[in-house]
């Protein structure tokens, strides 16, 4: 029986691979949303899918890849007949992924013939084909109007590529070369994942490091049951909710949730969200699970107790999710979900509003809730056409004893920006301003963060630009008093006329010397504004934030 020593040794092993894993995907990915934005992620799951360890990286991939593998095991691969050199991927929503641009690899993991694990990364792919560069379009009513549908499949089978898929793909993306080298990035991972595994193995043998595995689930599960436990019980309701789907326009998609807290359980009732929608705000049940477990995750790790615990999927396990299929937080197919993290973003802000009336020394305000996806198709007088697809982010909400964060990738995804010199060198754009917006963070005792304004010139002779976003009319709410952000603005500026433009939009033409500027929300204040001390007003003035 292996020791305590022996599981902490073990547990760290495996977090040390994923680690490894993400590092691979950073260092050998080709486009700039990979290599630069960072959306990506890899983890480590047990034998029978569960996740075990993961990197730093996106709590929306991380939350929802264990969904994911074992709908493949399953629904669609038999677990025998997957062998140690197969690479199984899919990006369909509706087969357990995300949206059609996060693509997902695993690889299972043996030593001396019994399966011992699995390994797997998520990528955003910078174009997976569909209505729009960079497979986001706004504007789309069914799945299949949003890219390329590729179902659970072996990439790679035997150590073989399986070079009719790879076919398929090239033949119906807009940039093939970044797409591809991207995947072969990702297969990389899953060879450095194997192999740290693989040393794993054999020092501690295939029986222990399954009995590891299963003592990892059990501990974080303990942990997460004494963080619930430790809150009061009751049952917490809050609602937010998005602005519109981008074609029933002006009409609010509703998030009411309804939070139960029973011993050392919770209960998460969604039934009282919007039916799906027609545009791509829509989410499937494994991506809005992701903002749930993110949620009490996050709100337990503050406990009181102080309780310290592996992020796996053993935290899951005293959770319950009710959400009928129908609704945006668990869309029936063929509803189009290509901005599922905005309704992920806005539950993650729901969760917190509820469990704050719970907890509401652990919980920030409203961060800007929203991922800014902006597109551009640039197309070069010869015809050369090139993409960038950029996340912009806010201000985050501040917290009970602290000022939001300026301009901070915030709740459910961990992007960097990409870098200007990036952009101008590989692209015709040039970035002619980026910086805080003075005056969007909530005001309160304690302030809330600032959102950005970005501006880009297309500088090609012709240009096609397509905007998903949302946090244009609801503000991020402040809490205990704090007041609301500011909303968002999005306009182009052609010579000396500025034009509003809408927030989600498809494929908008532009020509050399326009800008699109966009404005981004900032954070919810925290406590009564007139709390704020005078010393901290001054500052305030001092750094032009207000």
């Amino acid at each position: 029986m292996l020791s305590p020593i022996d599981i902490e040794v073990i547990r760290n092993a495996l977090s040390a691979a994923a680690a490894e894993m993400d590092v691979t995907v950073w260092r050998t990915s080709r486009s700039t949303i990979v290599r630069e934005l960072l959306d990506y992620s890899t983890a480590v799951f047990d034998a029978d899918g569960w996740n075990l360890a993961q990197s730093a990286r996106i709590p929306q991939h991380l939350n929802s890849m264990s969904a994911a593998l074992r709908t493949l095991l399953e629904k669609f691969v038999v677990a025998e007949d997957w062998g140690p050199d197969d690479v199984v991927i899919t990006n369909d929503p509706y087969c357990g992924g995300q949206h059609l641009p996060d693509i997902v690899a695993f690889r299972p993991v043996f030593h001396e013939g019994v399966r011992i694990a699995y390994v797997g990364t998520l990528c955003h792919h910078i174009d997976v084909g569909g209505l729009a560069a960079g497979s986001y379009a706004a504007k789309a009513t069914e799945i299949f109007q949003e890219g390329l549908r590729i179902p659970p499949v072996k990439l790679i089978e035997r150590g073989v590529r399986n070079e009719a898929v790879w076919s398929i793909i090239r033949q119906n993306i807009r940039k093939p070369d970044l797409l591809l080298g991207d995947l072969q990035s990702q297969i990389a991972s899953l060879e450095v994942g194997r192999t740290a595994l693989a040393r794993l193995a054999a020092r501690y043998g295939a029986e222990a490091m399954l009995e590891a595995s299963k003592r990892i689930l059990d501990m974080s599960e303990a942990a997460m049951r004494a963080a619930i436990a430790a809150m009061p019980d009751g049952t917490y309701a809050f609602t937010d909710q998005l602005d519109d789907d981008g074609i029933d326009l002006g009409k609010p998609i509703m998030l009411n949730i309804a939070l139960t807290i029973a011993g050392e359980t919770v209960t998460v009732d969604l039934s009282g969200c919007s039916p799906q929608v027609q545009g791509p705000t829509n989410a499937t049940l494994a991506s809005s699970n992701s903002a749930v477990m993110f949620a009490l995750m996050s709100a337990a790790l503050g406990g009181a107790r102080g309780e310290n615990f592996a992020m796996n999927a053993g935290c899951y396990r005293p959770i319950t999710v009710i959400a009928p299929e129908g609704l945006v937080v668990n869309a029936r197919a063929p509803a189009p979900v290509a901005h599922r993290v905005a309704i992920t973003h806005r539950l993650l802000n729901a969760m917190y509003g509820a469990l704050h009336q719970a907890v509401p020394e652990r919980i920030p305000a409203a961060y800007y809730g929203c991922s800014y996806v902006t597109t551009f198709q640039t197309v070069r007088a010869d015809e050369k056409r090139d993409v960038l697809v950029e996340i912009e982010i806010g201000g985050s909400g501040a917290a009970p004893a602290k000022d939001g964060v300026n301009a901070y990738s915030s709740g459910m995804h961990n992007n960097s920006n990409i870098p200007i010199e990036m952009i101008e060198a590989q692209m015709p754009l040039t970035i002619t301003r980026y910086a805080l917006l003075p005056g969007t963070g909530g005001d309160g005792q304690y302030r809330g963060g600032l959102g950005l304004v970005r501006e880009w010139r297309v500088d090609s002779p012709r240009c096609f630009f397509t905007a998903n976003m949302d946090r244009f009319f609801s503000q991020p709410y402040g809490l205990a008093g704090g007041e609301a952000a500011s909303v968002g603005k999005l306009d182009l500026l052609r010579g000396t006329t500025t034009t509003p433009i809408p927030p989600k939009s498809d494929n908008i033409p532009l020509v050399a010397g326009d800008i699109v500027r966009l404005e981004t929300s900032g954070g919810g204040g925290f406590g009564p504004a007139t709390a704020r001390p005078a010393a901290a007003r001054a500052a305030d003035r001092r750094m032009r934030y207000v």
